[in-house]
C-alpha cells in the first residue's frame, strides 16, 4: 500500500486528479487546496461549478482548520457516527472559492478508510471526493462500472481495491449548524 500512496501523492502534489476508492464509493479527487486541480474535476465530470464538492479529512479535529465556527463538540459528534457521514458546515475557511458552496458552506467527511487516511496525512491537506461519474449519470457501484471516458480524464487511477464487486452505499449527509442543530439531507 505504501508504494501506491507514494505514486498517488506525487500526482496530487503536481496538481493532478485521481480516481480512487474511498470509504464509500469510488471517487475523483485532488488536493482540496488547489483551485486549478478542483477546476479539472469539474471539467472531467462535466459538472456545473455551482454544485459544490465534498472534502475528506483524516482526523475529526481537522474540521477546525476548514470551518470558522463549528459546534464545540463536533469531534465527539463525528466519533459517534456509526457509518460514513458527510457533514455540511457553515463558514468554510482555508479552501478555494471554487470548492466552497455559494452560501459559504463546505461538505466534509472524516474518512475511516486506511488508504485514504494515510494519503491525506501524507499530503497534509484534505482531498476532494466526488463520485466517479459524469454529472447526471448514476454513481458507479464498483470500479468495473466506472465510465471509461471518465477513466481517461484523470491523471492517475489508484491500483487499490479495483477488484471489489460489493457495492458500498454513498455516505449519509447531515447539515450541522454551529448551535448543534442537525438536519438530515440524505440517510
Amino acid at each position: 500500500m505504501n508504494t501506491e500512496i507514494n505514486k498517488t501523492l506525487a500526482v496530487l502534489e503536481s496538481g493532478g486528479i485521481i480516481l480512487y476508492p474511498t470509504d464509500t464509493i469510488w471517487g475523483i479527487g485532488c488536493d482540496a487546496t488547489n483551485a486549478a486541480a478542483v477546476r479539472k474535476i469539474y471539467e472531467a465530470k462535466e459538472r456545473d461549478d455551482a454544485k459544490s464538492l465534498i472534502i475528506l479529512l483524516a482526523e475529526a479535529k481537522d474540521v477546525f482548520r476548514y470551518v470558522a465556527n463549528p459546534h464545540p463538540d463536533i469531534v465527539s459528534m463525528i466519533f459517534a457516527f456509526e457509518r460514513p457521514t458527510t457533514v455540511i458546515y457553515e463558514q468554510a475557511i482555508g479552501l478555494p472559492d471554487n470548492l466552497v458552496n455559494q452560501d459559504g458552506s463546505i461538505a466534509i467527511r472524516v474518512t475511516r478508510d486506511p488508504f485514504c487516511k494515510s494519503l491525506i496525512k501524507r499530503l497534509k491537506r484534505p482531498l476532494v471526493s466526488t463520485s466517479a461519474n459524469i454529472s447526471g449519470a448514476p454513481s458507479p457501484a464498483s470500479f468495473a462500472t466506472i465510465d471509461p471516458v471518465l477513466k481517461g480524464r484523470v491523471d492517475y487511477i489508484v491500483d487499490h481495491r479495483r477488484g471489489e464487486e460489493a457495492a458500498a452505499p454513498p455516505s449519509r449527509i447531515l447539515r450541522i449548524q454551529a448551535d448543534g442543530s442537525t438536519t438530515v439531507i440524505r440517510d
